[in-house]
């Protein structure tokens, strides 16, 4: 009897010591490793370093260029008045005109219109006179009242003989023109207006190119020689 309650009891002490005592945790399976995707995580991270490197090292090294801030025409110059300076990220693709070679781009004359809002490259322009075979450009020196107000480079014109051979010294507006009269040129094309610092067209006295046919220039520098030239902006296409 004594034996049996000896071994009842160590199976009841046996049974009890297996069972995990409370708030105690289980023991968990060991975690899966998987060293390929610890390596492309490691891949990634060293890829984003070296790219904000390079955007860092790229935002650093700009330069200053040329920016078109007016419509320059066909056969037209930049200036003061028609560009301004603006900085950009250096790309030894694009031939940029930097903005200390300003000064050489008055020498030459653009290939074709350029607008407003563009970076100046070399490509735009060239050296030659920009005229066609049959264009000739003549100079004028005009006054005040003698040419449309707010006119500008690549404006198209007509030119009249004014004076007191013309029968009529009255001028009209920009639509008209000096009454009785037929215009020297029926189109022109404005080319090199004299700017103030300010891009405006200096008041009094003008001077400026008018790009006219070969066969109407002999007539425009005649009157133009006695002062007796007044323009008139027409429409056109410039």
């Amino acid at each position: 009897m004594k034996i049996q309650e000896r071994a009842g009891a160590g199976n009841h002490r046996s049974s009890a010591s297996a069972q995990p005592a409370m708030g105690e945790r289980l023991p968990s399976a060991p975690r899966e490793r998987k060293p390929a995707l610890a390596a492309l995580a490691v891949l990634l991270i060293l890829v984003g370093a070296l790219g904000a490197t390079m955007l860092v090292l790229q935002a650093g090294d700009r330069i200053e260029v040329v920016k078109i801030t007016q419509d320059i025409p066909q056969g037209g110059s930049v200036n003061s008045g028609n560009s301004a300076h603006v900085m950009v990220a250096e790309d030894s693709g694009i031939h940029y005109v930097k903005w200390n070679q300003r000064g050489q781009l008055a020498k030459l004359k653009a290939k074709s219109g350029i607008p407003a809002g563009a970076l100046a490259v070399g490509e735009m322009f060239t050296k030659e006179s920009g005229l066609d075979d049959d264009e000739a450009s003549v100079g004028l020196s005009l006054k005040e009242g003698q040419y449309p107000a707010q006119l500008k480079d690549g404006d198209i014109v007509a030119a009249y003989r004014v004076g007191s051979d013309t029968g009529s010294n009255e001028k009209d507006d920009d639509a008209g023109a000096p009454s009785g009269s037929t215009p020297l040129v029926a189109q022109a094309r404005v080319d090199s207006l004299r700017k103030k610092e300010d891009g405006q067209i200096s008041s009094g006295n003008q001077t400026l190119n008018l790009i006219v046919g070969t066969d109407e220039a002999a007539a425009l520098a005649s009157a133009a020689s006695d002062g007796k030239v007044a323009l008139v902006r027409v429409p056109g296409k410039n």
